[in-house]
């Protein structure tokens, strides 16, 4: 993963070259981005929302980026300025207490969301999917450290 994201780095830092060679790979490119399929290919490495990293979850989300879902109370990236994770319980039936000054838990709905609850790490990446309690209560300390009484 790390070479894929240094080799992005690399890539993007060529492009802004005043040299005629990047200069014409530029444009190049940008004609290529006409093209849906390229542009949303290159939207994912830029955004991290293409990486997925192992976590050892079954669930297609589960290391993934979580794009920026609209709720009823507004975006998903709106809410996670705050740089904590962030527990998004469609089921309204979960909790976090005992980490509640490490995630912030919001209990709301997405159309956009086919899945009972997401806990996203801070970094906007998909930790863990379900409704259990208990199985969310045994990921949390992998990701936020021990509870707090």
């Amino acid at each position: 993963m790390a070479a894929s994201v240094l080799n992005n780095t690399r890539a993007q830092s060529e492009l802004l070259s005043p040299e005629p060679g990047p200069q014409a790979v530029l444009r190049l490119l940008s004609e290529l981005m006409d093209f849906e399929e390229v542009n949303r290919y290159l939207i994912g490495k830029i955004t991290a929302i293409g990486v997925r990293y192992d976590f050892g979850g079954e669930h297609p989300l589960v290391g993934r980026r979580l794009r920026d879902i609209e709720l009823k109370r507004g975006r998903l990236y709106g809410l996670m300025h705050s740089g904590r994770g962030l527990l998004l319980d469609q089921t309204g039936q979960l909790e976090v207490s005992g980490w509640a000054d490490r995630i912030d838990h919001i209990v709301d709905k997405s159309s956009e969301l086919d899945v009972p609850a997401a806990l996203l790490r801070p970094d906007g990446h998909v930790a863990w999917v379900g409704d259990d309690q208990q199985d969310l209560r045994v990921l949390l300390p992998k990701w936020f450290g021990a509870a707090v009484s």
